[in-house]
């Protein structure tokens, strides 16, 4: 049988970095926390902290012991969350962001019908394409499109996009039809917020510069802008799928359409997660997909 005497003391005394820490934590005294660490030291016949009258820090070894205690710990308040969440009703507020057209069509629909199932619940969502720190501004949750690059919040995937590209019937009568990436020096690409395109040439990603007489950082206004027969575009398929059924717009480049991105839900760390926002979180994938398959 596993002994756990310590193990809670060890894991609040890393994370606080402090004995006087780690005790406000748990709720208990600073010479209790000493107290099991001593022991838990002795069990184990090795040093976890440096400790000195300013400062405590982790040894190597007391990391490796922290990084596998504190993937148990966060086993078990999973398992009590599950249980927990059996019988509870979401309720409180849930302050959540995501892009904004993005946000418009897709999510604060689901979010609508999440509060209606759920309307003890109070939800602040803020619309906007910048990055918050989910953090420092106290958000539960964020909407991100694409690559994801922060790495010290948790993610999981929702749903995917594709980005197409695509032209009028007008444009391309007038204009003639690009067969390869370079012919697409000779056309109007009408350009969002970054000046190139992503593609996949022979398995190898590519980035490729175009240029165009409109810039927009809204994909609605450049949609419209292709509708009209200004130019090409590339656009995700959120933008674009209802005018490619009605053939509005055509695609193009098939073959070098770069790899699906991912629409994810980003999030502190698990442990940090209340049944409210796994709760959301699991709708928002059901729903992002169901409308996906229609």
């Amino acid at each position: 049988m596993f002994n756990w005497e310590g193990v809670s003391e060890f894991v609040a005394v890393a994370e606080a970095e402090s004995f006087t820490g780690a005790a406000k934590r748990l709720g208990v005294s600073t010479a209790h926390v000493s107290r099991q660490i001593s022991a838990l030291e002795a069990r184990l016949a090795v040093k976890l902290f440096y400790r000195t009258t300013r400062k405590v820090t982790i040894t190597e070894t007391g990391q490796i012991y922290y990084n596998h205690c504190r993937q148990v710990l966060d086993g078990l308040e999973e398992a009590e969350r599950a249980i927990t969440d059996l019988h509870q009703t979401p309720r409180g507020r849930l302050n959540l962001t995501a892009p904004v057209t993005y946000g418009e069509s897709k999510i604060a629909p689901l979010v609508n019908d999440f509060v209606a199932l759920h309307p003890e619940l109070e939800v602040n969502m803020v619309l906007t394409n910048q990055m918050l720190d989910l953090v420092a501004e106290n958000y539960d949750l964020a909407i991100r499109l694409g690559d994801l690059k922060d790495s010290t919040m948790m993610a999981r995937q929702l749903a995917s996009r594709t980005q197409h590209v695509c032209a009028s019937p007008d444009y391309l009568a007038a204009n003639g039809e690009p067969h390869t990436l370079a012919e697409l020096e000779q056309h109007n690409c009408l350009q969002g917020t970054l000046d190139y395109w992503r593609f996949t040439e022979n398995k190898t990603p590519r980035h490729i510069r175009v240029t165009g007489n409109i810039r927009y950082n809204s994909g609605r206004a450049l949609v419209d802008a292709a509708l009209k027969g200004i130019g090409i575009v590339q656009l995700p398929d959120y933008y674009v799928h209802a005018h490619m059924d009605t053939e509005r717009l055509l695609p193009l480049l098939g073959r070098f359409r770069a790899p699906d991105e991912g629409i994810w839900a980003i999030y502190p760390h698990n442990r940090q997660l209340s049944s409210k926002v796994r709760l959301l979180i699991d709708h928002l994938r059901r729903g992002l997909r169901e409308n996906f398959d229609t």
